[in-house]
């Protein structure tokens, strides 16, 4: 798709510095294509050959030994981060005398320029989405249930992962009944016919009654079908939306609740064999984390995530994911991936997309693009002369980074430190993470996937629980400073305002 096609105007801020270059080799010569880009979070890169990602290509530099013709084709590379995405120019290698017909790597503009004869057409056409979208739910910091470790890092896995996809992604932390049901709500509206939408889900869950039900962090001690989300219900709404596919990836258990005996009245589904279930684990059985660490993936996302990019029908990709978790020797007997379907045609996630009219899409874009825009960068100016950066990062659609550095100061002024006070106390703020020296301090243990977006000589502060915020987010920037030859600190206060950043911007409380 073409950036323009997910992304608003405002929001570039990713740039290509240096394009690959085509070139004609010899077999056996080493191939090197290389795309530099600049942009804040840090680009990722994902090349591509002949419409298919490469697959282990995701640095700026390309590098394939001793080719053969089989490396002929089109390349070029998709680059991207949370909220931006551009993509290089197309660049033909040839290898060997007379190099064959190449297909057309994706456009940086959605096929708007111009294209080199295509391969000759496939026996079957091949199916398109209209878009793609996905909402990935990590819950994990329960108020009466078992602190859960996994979904944090899984969520964040799998986000990176259905960009490369062109997935559009909202990825949450730790909500509530409510809060989830407003992101399922967004999450519908972005849905429309032949879009693509995947549900994930990661922590405590049941199943009664063959109905599954998601269960939120502020769930009771013991919780019925009241307290949860029912996914037979979200289906159930995705299909009156006339969806193209229709993926639910479970990542919970599905023991039976013995507190909940109302069988849910929820209706016939439609017929549309266009339904795909992925569940972690069995009926009735547990889903497990492995003790690994901050940084493990639960076991359905470690066997996911190797499969996840292959250009497969979802239905054969699971099943590579189920027989890869079979081997796992600590959870045999008690962890088994099911999967159940009714899809009938060849649906894959690498699936291209093929927009309907602009005017049809363009308010789906806006919706989504909503929820994905940083406060911009900016700079303070103190009266005793001192200037102080803000800028900002983020995590999950609902985790924002805050950092603040002086940037310029008077020579007389020895020292001096911006810290942040007075964050709204609605938001999940730890004290005792705000305002840290290092991106390690801050709490996050994804902190090396933002910080290398992030200046040196910063103080640190980790928002959690963004869509919580009723009002813009206010805080105040307290600017510490000493004068040459004096011991005492002299302090000044600016507040500021900066608006109702990423999630916040659609009122999910």
């Amino acid at each position: 798709p073409s950036p323009a096609s997910g992304y608003c105007p405002t929001m570039a801020g990713l740039q290509i510095l240096r394009q690959p270059r085509p070139c004609r080799l010899a077999e056996g010569d080493t191939l090197e294509l290389e795309c530099g880009a600049i942009g804040n979070p840090p680009p990722q890169y994902q090349w591509f050959r002949n419409r298919r990602p490469v697959e282990g290509a995701q640095g700026p530099q390309l590098q394939v030994k001793l080719v053969t013709t089989a490396e002929r084709g089109s390349y070029s590379c998709r680059v991207f981060n949370l909220f931006h995405e551009v993509w290089s120019r197309e660049v033909d290698v040839e290898i060997g005398e007379g190099s064959g017909q190449t297909s057309v790597a994706p456009a940086p503009c959605g096929g708007q320029q111009g294209h080199p004869a295509p391969s000759p057409a496939p026996s079957s056409p091949i199916p398109a989405a209209t878009d793609k979208v996905a909402l990935l739910i990590g819950n994990m910091h329960y108020l009466h249930h078992k602190q859960l470790q996994a979904p944090m890092v899984d969520v964040h896995a799998l986000a990176a992962l259905l960009r490369q996809l062109d997935f559009k992604v909202v990825s949450l932390l730790d909500l509530r009944k409510a809060e989830m049901q407003m992101a399922v709500n967004e999450f519908l509206l972005l849905l429309d016919k032949g879009v693509y939408g995947l549900l994930y889900y990661a922590g405590h869950g049941y199943e009664n009654f063959g109905n599954s039900f998601m269960v939120p962090i502020d769930a009771p001690s013991s919780y019925t079908s009241a307290h949860c989300l029912c996914v037979q219900r979200v289906l159930q709404r995705m299909q009156q939306r006339r969806t193209g596919l229709n993926i639910f990836l479970l990542d919970m258990c599905r023991k039976r609740n013995l507190n909940d005996d109302v069988i849910p009245q929820l209706g016939a589904l439609q017929v549309t064999a266009n339904i795909v279930f992925g569940y972690a684990t069995c009926a009735d059985a547990e889903a497990y984390e492995l003790s690994q660490g901050e940084l493990s993936n639960g076991i359905f996302v470690t066997f996911l995530k190797r499969w996840l990019l292959e250009d497969e029908k979802i239905t054969v990709l699971l099943d590579k994911v189920a027989e890869d978790m079979g081997t796992l020797e600590i959870t045999r007997g008690r962890q088994a991936l099911e999967l159940r379907s009714n899809l009938s045609e060849r649906r894959a996630l690498t699936d291209p997309i093929r927009p309907p009219a602009q005017d049809e899409s363009s308010a789906r874009n806006l919706q989504w693009a909503k929820a994905h825009v940083l406060p911009e960068s900016r700079h303070l100016h103190f009266d005793c002369g001192v200037t102080v950066q803000l800028g900002f990062a983020a995590e999950f659609s609902n985790i924002m980074i805050i950092f603040t550095r002086v940037v310029a100061s008077p020579e007389d002024i020895a020292q001096c430190e911006a810290k942040l006070t007075d964050l709204p106390e609605e938001l999940d703020v730890d004290l005792k993470c705000t305002n840290k020296e290092s991106p390690e301090e801050v709490g996050s243990p994804l902190a090396p996937a933002w910080s290398p977006g992030c200046p040196s000589c910063c103080l640190y502060s980790r928002l959690c629980g963004l869509q919580k915020l009723r009002q813009e987010l206010a805080f105040t920037v307290c600017l510490q400073y000493r004068y040459r030859g004096m011991d005492d600190f002299v302090e000044e206060r600016q507040a500021v305002s900066v608006g109702k950043p990423l999630i916040a911007k659609l009122n999910l409380q």
